[in-house]
């Protein structure tokens, strides 16, 4: 029995979608531990190209059973959606090799509507939400005030407590923002239309993860986000509203005693963000616009322009540390090929003096990048599968980072598709 976690090193979108697609023929189980449907991951392979944004990216895998662990919180009109797109294009989607953990979450409407409200009022203060109410039904989960998927299975006692919720959601929505109530009925509506399609998938997860143990199977562990978006080790408040960290993997699955053996940390050859929030090694104007275009930088799930910069050796080595990474998948290699000269963020100015270690939140604003240049490679990588044969400047440039994070890069992708990888 093996156990890994393949997490975000940095900001999020760094590409660990492609990994789980790569690595879960190795696995029998493949873990989503925590988020909803507000980041994607991007999925290339013989089913074609596909943003999941709940799906474990272990779906398009023959005998792999995809789990939602209790720490996942589920919108279930978007999960039914990216089901019904993924059988469309042929991908077997059965309770056999999909799970939902009874002990999730639901991401009600009025979530989604507690979350725009909360934008509009913050204007020009906004923390960037994507707006599909992330940060309220984590706020109601731990106010005790969600519902769970298990209670679909349960009408009676599920009618009882959104109508308890609602009265009082409905007091903060027209008492705090001036907005209309929500409907009862409406609500219970969209539960049961799409409650109805996936109740053959909601189960006892936990108990179906134990019984995996036991029986020497191998786990995945999959996370969304990365380290810096944690919501206790992130740069917040532009954060999260769960761990994104490999420490809260077995937690959110619903197999606490558990350990990992393995956490694969996946890290962009250059940085980027979506959203609001700190991002010292940022690029403007033209030169932003270049990468953008390159690297094909837009949010799996918003659409929104990424933004773009050097790769960060400080924000990077942090997230290495945050997530206890025992290894590096670098991702997006190939994009750099245009570049004559590779850009690196080595360090921060901060008050004037250089720092080489991650600052308090508060800190990041005044913090200032410091930018080497090493030689570029100016060539296609895309069909290179061996790193002695990759040219002599990419193979630095890969070991400086190596150097620099202190984790051993294990994979190099050079393009999207899943056989675009060099094994190290």
């Amino acid at each position: 029995m093996s156990n890994c976690a393949i997490v975000g090193i940095n900001w999020g979108d760094e590409g660990k979608g492609r990994m789980v697609d790569l690595i879960t023929k190795d696995y029998d189980v493949v873990v989503r531990y925590q988020g909803g449907s507000n980041a994607g991951h991007t999925v290339i392979n013989e089913y074609g190209k596909h943003a999941l944004h709940l799906v474990p990216s272990g779906i398009f895998s023959k005998g792999v059973a995809n789990v939602l662990g209790c720490g996942v919180v589920i919108n279930l009109q978007s999960l039914w959606g990216e089901l019904e797109k993924l059988m469309e294009a042929g991908v077997p989607v059965t309770p056999e090799n999909f799970k939902i953990s009874d002990r999730a979450a639901i991401t009600m409407p009025y979530h989604v509507r507690m979350d725009q409200l909360e934008e509009q009022r913050l204007k020009d203060k906004k923390y960037g939400s994507t707006l599909q109410g992330i940060a309220p039904v984590y706020s109601d989960k731990y106010q005790k005030k969600t519902i769970m998927m298990g209670e679909l299975l349960h009408p009676e006692y599920l009618k009882k407590r959104l109508k308890d919720i609602l009265e009082w959601k409905n007091l903060i929505m027209t008492g705090t923002y001036g907005a209309e109530p929500m409907d009862f009925d409406e609500l219970m509506a969209w539960v049961e239309t799409y409650g109805e399609k996936l109740k053959p998938f909601v189960c006892d997860t936990a108990a179906f993860l134990r019984k995996a143990q036991k029986d020497g199977k191998n786990i995945l562990f999959e996370a969304q986000l990365g380290a810096l978006r944690d919501l206790d080790l992130g740069i917040y408040p532009y954060t999260t509203s769960s761990n994104t960290t490999a420490g809260y993997a077995c937690v959110g699955a619903g197999i606490p005693g558990s350990r990992l053996d393995r956490i694969v940390g996946v890290v962009k050859a250059y940085s980027t963000c979506v959203g609001e929030g700190p991002f010292t090694c940022e690029w403007f104007g033209k030169e932003a616009e270049t990468l953008r275009e390159a690297g094909g930088e837009y949010g799996a799930s918003t659409g929104r322009p990424r933004r773009v910069g050097p790769i960060d050796y400080v924000a990077t080595r942090y997230g290495v540390e945050v997530q206890c990474a025992t290894e590096i998948a670098l991702t997006k290699l190939d994009v750099l090929s245009y570049m004559k000269e590779i850009p690196i963020c080595v360090g921060y100015k901060l008050d004037g003096k250089r720092i080489d270690s991650f600052p308090f939140p508060a800190d990041l604003d005044r913090a200032e990048p410091i930018i080497e240049t090493m030689p570029g490679w100016n060539c296609d990588i895309s069909g290179v599968r061996e790193f002695s044969k990759l040219p002599e400047a990419a193979q630095n440039y890969v070991l400086a980072i190596e150097k620099a994070i202190g984790c051993p890069i294990t994979y190099v992708s050079v393009g999207a598709a899943r056989e675009e990888i060099i094994l190290r």
